[in-house]
Formats: C-alpha cells, sequence, structure tokens
C-alpha cells in the first residue's frame, strides 16, 4: 500500500429496518491512491460512504482520518474536516446559478457586510469552470442544464473544497467519454497534490484504468482488497456476486420483422435532419457524445419535447405524436434515463409504480380491478426477476438494478411495440446489468422494435444490431454487427464517428 493510511474503518456496522446494510466492514484508503469500491447494488457501498461523509450514523465500530479517531454529525462536518462526497443522487439547487451552487454555503460577501458579492463568487467559479474545459456561463441556473452537466458541477463543486478524501459515487454514469477523460486528468491531478479517491463504479475499465487498490463489499460484508495490477475483471465479478456472470452482453440474433418505426428528416431543440428505421425484433442502438442529440431525439419521438420539422411513420403510416399519453397509446415506451427523477415515484410501492401508466385497462367501471392488478403487477415483477419483500414494498427501498427493472417492468406491461431506453444500466451493477441485457433480448424475441441509448461503448457494441452515431445534432454513420464482430468497426472507429470525422 503506498504512502500511509489516510482513512480507516473498523468493525462498521448499520441496520435499517431490521435489514443489516453493513455487517462489521473494514476499509483502509492510503494517502495519494485511488481506491475502487465495488459490490452489487445492495452490497452497503453507499451506505458505508454516507456514514463517512455524516449522513448516517454507523450503529457499532470506528472510524479514522488522519490518524485521528473521526465521527461526522452532518455533511458540514465531514467538510470542515476534508472530506467531500459526490453523490449518486444528484444533490443541486436547480433554480440558483452554477457558480451559487458550487459555491454554497461558501459565498463571497462584501468586507464588513452580511451582502453576497454575486460577482466575485462568478469570477470564482468562471476560473474552476475554465479549469475543467466547461463553456457554460457561471452565472447559468442549474434547470437550464441537463444531466451530465449537472454531473460534471457536482464533482467541480467537490473539488473546489480542497478536500484531502474525495467519494466519487458512480461520478461518470451520465459522462461521456470526453468528459470522463477530463474527469480522470482531474483525479490524477488530486493523486499527485496528495489527495485520495474512494471511486465507486460499475464500469469495469473504469477501475483498471484508475485506481490503485480495490476493495469488494457483498450483502453488506467486506470481502477482500487488492492492488489492481494483481486481479482480473473475472476476479472482481466472482468476489462481487459469489457467482460467475457467463456474458454480460447475452445478446443473440432475433428474427427481424417488418420496418415498425421510420423518421425522415427529424428537426428540434438539438437536433437536425434525422433518419432511421427501426425493425421489429431489432435493437438499435444510438452512439454519440452527451449533447449530441441522442437523448434530444427520442424525447421529441416520444412528444416530451415539440418537433419544428420531420415525420414519423409507424408500420409505414405517417402518425403525429403531441405528447407522451400520446406516444403510449400508439404503442411507443419510454425509459428516461433519470429513473428517480422520471421513471418512479419513489415513495409508492412497487405495485403502484407498474401500474401506474396501465390503470385504464385494469378499470372495472370507475374502480380499479385491484384483484387484476395485483395477479398482473407480481407477475410483471417475477418475468423481470425483481427483487423485492414483496409489491407493496416502496420503491425508494430497492436496490438501483431493481429499480430500473421496475421502470422497465411498468412500460413492458403496456405492451409496447417500440420500447425506447434511455441509459437503461446507469448506475447497476455487473449481475442487474447482465439481467437487463438478457430481458431487452427477450423484448426483440417478442416483436419488440427496441432503441438504445448508452453512453457505454461496450454496451453499445455488445447488444445492437445496428448502431446509428450521432455527432452534434445530426447521424454521422451506421455501423453493423457483423462488422462489430468482425473487427471491422472498432471502439476506437465508432469513437472518431463520434468526434465528427467522416464515415
Amino acid at each position: 500500500m503506498a504512502g500511509d493510511v489516510i482513512f480507516e474503518c473498523r468493525g462498521i456496522s448499520k441496520v435499517f429496518g431490521g435489514i443489516q446494510a453493513l455487517d462489521k466492514v473494514e476499509l483502509r484508503v492510503a494517502k495519494g491512491e485511488v481506491h475502487a469500491l465495488l459490490g452489487e447494488n445492495g452490497a452497503g457501498k453507499s451506505t458505508l460512504m454516507k456514514c463517512v461523509a455524516g449522513l448516517h450514523k454507523p450503529d457499532t465500530g470506528q472510524m479514522f482520518f488522519e490518524g485521528r479517531p473521526y465521527t461526522a454529525h452532518g455533511p458540514a462536518e465531514a467538510i470542515r474536516a476534508g472530506i467531500s462526497m459526490i453523490h449518486q443522487e444528484l444533490n443541486n439547487e436547480p433554480h440558483l446559478s452554477i457558480a451559487e451552487n458550487i459555491f454554497l454555503g461558501r459565498e463571497d460577501l462584501y468586507p464588513h457586510t452580511p451582502f453576497l458579492n454575486k460577482k466575485q463568487t462568478e469570477r470564482r467559479a468562471a476560473e474552476l469552470l475554465m479549469n475543467f474545459n466547461f463553456t457554460i456561463k457561471a452565472n447559468t441556473l442549474m434547470e437550464r442544464l441537463t444531466l451530465a452537466q449537472v454531473q460534471m458541477i457536482e464533482i467541480i463543486r467537490a473539488v473546489s473544497r480542497n478536500a484531502r478524501l474525495i467519494i466519487m459515487d458512480e461520478p461518470t454514469s451520465s459522462l461521456d467519454s470526453e468528459e470522463t477523460r477530463r474527469l480522470f486528468r482531474t483525479i490524477g491531478n488530486l493523486k499527485a497534490q496528495g489527495a485520495s479517491v474512494i471511486y465507486i463504479s460499475h464500469r469495469m475499465e473504469e477501475i483498471f484504468q484508475i485506481c490503485d487498490r480495490v476493495s469488494i463489499f457483498r450483502d453488506g460484508r467486506y470481502i477482500d482488497t487488492s492492488p489492481i495490477q494483481g486481479v482480473t475483471k473475472d476476479d472482481l465479478i466472482l468476489k462481487m456476486v459469489g457467482r460467475a456472470v457467463e456474458n454480460v452482453f447475452p445478446k443473440t440474433d432475433c428474427p427481424m420483422g417488418a420496418e415498425t418505426l421510420r423518421v425522415e428528416g427529424l428537426s428540434g431543440k438539438g437536433f437536425s435532419g434525422v433518419n432511421f428505421t427501426v425493425r421489429a425484433g431489432e435493437i438499435l442502438g444510438f452512439s454519440g457524445l452527451v449533447g449530441s442529440g441522442r437523448s434530444e431525439t427520442v424525447r421529441g419521438i416520444f412528444g416530451l419535447d415539440p418537433l419544428a420539422s420531420g415525420k414519423i411513420y409507424l408500420d409505414g403510416k405517417e402518425t403525429a405524436i403531441k405528447n407522451p399519453a400520446d406516444a403510449v397509446k400508439k404503442g411507443i415506451c419510454m425509459v428516461n434515463e433519470d429513473r428517480k427523477l422520471f421513471g418512479l415515484c419513489l415513495q409508492r410501492s412497487l405495485r403502484e409504480n407498474i401500474s401506474l401508466p396501465n390503470l385504464r385497462e385494469r378499470q372495472r367501471g370507475l374502480l380499479i380491478n385491484q384483484k387484476r392488478e395485483i395477479a398482473e403487477t407480481k407477475q410483471a415483477a417475477k418475468s423481470l426477476t425483481i427483487k423485492a419483500a414483496s409489491i407493496e414494498s416502496e420503491a425508494y427501498s430497492l436496490s438501483g438494478g431493481n429499480q430500473q427493472k421496475a421502470v422497465l417492468a411498468k412500460w413492458v406491461m403496456a405492451g409496447p411495440r417500440v420500447l425506447i431506453l434511455d441509459e437503461p444500466t446507469r448506475g447497476v451493477d455487473v449481475g442487474a446489468k447482465a439481467e437487463i441485457h438478457s430481458l431487452m433480448t427477450s423484448f426483440a424475441a417478442e416483436g419488440m422494435a427496441v432503441i438504445m441509448i448508452s453512453s457505454e461503448l461496450p454496451e453499445v457494441m455488445g447488444m445492437s444490431d445496428r448502431i446509428l452515431i450521432f455527432h452534434e445534432g445530426r447521424t454521422n454513420g451506421i455501423v453493423l454487427r457483423e462488422d462489430i464482430l468482425s473487427g471491422k468497426e472498432t471502439q476506437e472507429t465508432i469513437l472518431a464517428r463520434e468526434f465528427g470525422q467522416s464515415v
């Protein structure tokens, strides 16, 4: 282990409502290292980090920071001690500006007055944004940013606190490849300055790229710590899930039917002149950098955003989609990239979430046929292998992977002919990821036309029959699955197109 130990946990336990979230876990982080923390959703990683960041209080055990006993009675106390956390669930104030969010609680004041010096705060924020090559103005409201841009502001805010230990929980889940590289450069600079990073991610390639050591948690227990050079991806997966995961991308060729959806000359906010088709039984991948127009295009198709021009055809017939309800009626359903904000009612039960878009079909007069609703939601949860105590369990209590499957279940129960999946495995572990990929293949085998948007090139290459590449709001070529399997197309060639190289 390089350097002295900067942070240590000994025998940390935590129980929530009778469930043992952490069971006497251990963790040691060295000064100036990037320490990966891996485990399936629900393994206890985020719970332990919330104990470190002052959001939870451990039931038993001790923590030490820089050689001294450490306890934080809230996030502000942790920050003052030198520990900062970037949460997977983004924590920002949408009605404040970028500058106000970065320096929230640390605002500049005019000398000897209680009045805010907004210009000075914005100047300091602008310098930070420039260091990250972030071109948006510091006085822009957060509500105008994309999910990826909000994620970058969270990262910039944490780095600006000059913390000596930074916890990053899924920091790249919404970032494209260029933004990820920028983050990795920042992490390298932090290491060079002697800061330490605890890095939680389900993207294995990142762990091997930037981390020095890796600790594994499973079912709330500490399993192992190893130098990253001494382990393989299969070793890590086996320790994480307690079993081998044979194929993370279980794509099989499905018989393709007729064209289900076609768009011609589609234009709107963030995209222009988009043309493509998708057939029954096909998985069409959308690849491109964040802001390239991928999500904007499907939002236009689904009726979330207005279209400026273009035509949409279903089964060869031109159709107009006025809003999402209209899209669902016509057989187009969409899983949004932010399941917690747009996909689930977190305080409602699993049954209620799955039923929500499907209540009309389960009405008996003015009332809901509850017997049918319960039977069908149970069957949907079972068919998608959702792990929950019961269908009455509240959505917030489920792991990330099971929350994502709950979102899938509600739309699959609607019987779509076109299923749009925007970042379908964002923030889920490798086991849940393989399960969701298997479900995608089964959806295609049942005759659905599937559109998948992903910022993970291995995912979009591993699961797509064809890949439509976006660059700056326009399409920049199609990549066929057979060309990927033959080696004619690689991550490098696809990434080059994402950056605008001509086909």
